[in-house]
């Protein structure tokens, strides 16, 4: 499976902006984007030339970066949701939340999404009863989600069980700490999904 390996940090500065790719660290004064607030490399502190594509594509990488999603995927999100009724961008983030490895993370029994894609990937979870170990899953309204009983007591959905309530729990899911369970009572219209996206601009940019 095709991932980036590279340094999360260089991306959250790349976009000028946080993208809480790094869990903890990204609350702490260690974050890099607070001591440099600028796109990294040699010419990072010049004024780039600004354009319609240049916004257009930067708000494509940025969504794409927050959910963890490279450039092949993306696309065929995009087809996808352009293939579907009602406005293709809130189709597109609709299909990005519902991705398993971004519930895991909504939840609060992750500290990022790259966290949570390694907890899936580990075969850590059941869905409806049946272990799923592919991130990109999607999950559905009335899906049950829960951590394996052979997996509760690892350190990660520990730390889970006892920061339980601290994390804001988006609407549309439910979360019970005690089973390290999570409930799908729907999947999320734009209203309620708080990623920091102009949508448009990205179908904007695929429709040219």
């Amino acid at each position: 499976m095709a991932r980036y390996t590279g340094a999360d940090c260089k991306r959250c500065r790349r976009e000028k902006m946080k993208l809480f790719l790094k869990g903890s660290k990204c609350e702490s004064p260690k974050c890099p984007i607070e001591s440099r607030p600028y796109p990294p490399g040699e010419h990072g502190r010049g004024r780039a030339k600004e354009s319609e594509y240049l916004l257009q594509k930067r708000e494509k990488q940025k969504c794409a970066r927050i959910y963890g999603v490279l450039e092949k995927q993306f696309r065929n999100y995009y087809e996808e949701a352009n293939r579907k009724q009602g406005k293709t961008g809130e189709n597109l983030l609709r299909i990005l939340e519902s991705r398993l490895d971004n519930v895991v993370y909504r939840a609060g029994f992750a500290k990022s999404r790259d966290m949570a894609r390694q907890l899936v990937r580990h075969g850590h979870f059941l869905v409806n009863g049946k272990k799923v170990d592919i991130p990109s899953y999607r999950v559905s309204e009335n899906d049950i989600i829960e951590v394996r009983r052979s997996s509760l007591e690892l350190t990660p959905f520990v730390v889970a069980r006892a920061e339980a309530g601290e994390k804001n729990v988006p609407a549309w899911l439910e979360v019970i700490p005690s089973k390290m369970r999570i409930l799908v009572h729907s999947l999320p219209s734009r209203q309620v999904i708080d990623t920091p996206v102009q949508e448009q601009l990205i179908v904007e940019l695929y429709s040219k």
